[in-house]
């Protein structure tokens, strides 16, 4: 990652940097608490919604915008940006807090979430959102249009890279190991995709519905170079994802993530129906005060 400063926010600390990494896991970590507590303040507005998956989520999308991508904030379809594609677009509420604090959206667009006319479906769609790069709402087509644009850089020798976070359901759909064999087929070393492993879908545990795992090692046999983390552990996702993007060998690049819904608040961590969730007026309150506690620890 350059240090060029038109590449990087005026917050970002860029990986080149003469700050520690301890300047830089500090940095991270309070993005990803800003990007829960703007999660829900966004879900706040409906009074439901997919929190848990956006507080899951919450600690990768910290090290992408706050650390890892090349960005331009004032200039969103810059094309020598990386794109980090979120095929599972039902996660919109972390995605656009991400957003806010790359400085693409203003903190006060959050308020109109989900509400009509707002640039902020409830499910991120690229035709409505700045910085939102595919229409993720109907899963298992992420990873596919992951490996058009990563070909497409390639020939045009741009080196930016793909990042596509899909989800361990997505991976019930035939369309993701096509889009793996294709990747790796050709050879696609500028594509990162990460795979949030939550064991959570619509019908219940995702390896109770189909069991994928070991999902890391599917990867490798489709001729991708894989790893598995913490997806909490932020000092374990920020050295994957450098030395991911770092990796020498000409293969497209997987990291799996395991992660917990509803991180964070621990009573939403511990709800029996998981994916879509109500919250009572009542709630909200308790949830921002054991997401600060949970930060404060």
């Amino acid at each position: 990652m350059t240090t060029d400063s038109t590449r990087t926010t005026s917050e970002r600390i860029p990986v080149g940097s003469t700050d520690t990494r301890q300047k830089r896991l500090e940095r991270i970590r309070e993005t990803a608490f800003n990007i829960r507590s703007n999660a829900l303040i966004q879900a706040e507005v409906q009074g439901q919604g997919y929190i848990g998956q956006a507080l899951d989520i919450a600690d990768v999308l910290a090290v992408l915008y706050a650390d890892q991508l090349e960005l331009r904030p004032d200039d969103p379809a810059w094309e020598g940006r990386d794109r980090c594609l979120l095929s599972i677009g039902h996660y919109a509420l972390a995605l656009y807090a991400a957003l806010v604090e790359a400085k693409v959206l203003p903190a006060e667009e959050l308020d109109t979430y989900a509400t009509d006319d707002s640039r902020l479906p409830m499910s991120a769609m690229a035709s409505y959102t700045p910085g939102v790069e595919i229409s993720g709402g109907s899963l298992g087509h992420g990873l596919t249009i992951a490996n058009g644009i990563a070909m497409a850089l390639k020939r045009k020798d741009n080196p930016a890279f793909v990042y596509n976070i899909l989800s361990d359901g997505e991976l019930n759909e035939g369309s993701t190991w096509e889009a793996a064999a294709v990747a790796g087929h050709h050879e696609l070393d500028n594509l990162i995709a990460i795979v949030d492993f939550n064991d959570q879908q619509a019908d219940g545990k995702s390896s109770g519905v189909l069991e994928m795992d070991p999902v890391d090692q599917k990867f490798e046999a489709f001729g991708w170079v894989a790893r598995r983390v913490d997806g909490h552990d932020l000092p374990a996702l920020l050295t994957s994802l450098e030395e991911l993007r770092a990796e020498e060998a000409s293969k497209p690049r997987c990291l799996v993530v395991e992660t917990r819904l509803g991180k964070g608040v621990e009573f939403l961590e511990n709800r029996e129906k998981l994916h879509f969730m109500r919250v009572a007026p009542d709630e909200w309150a308790t949830a921002h005060q054991q997401l600060k506690e949970s930060y404060e620890a």
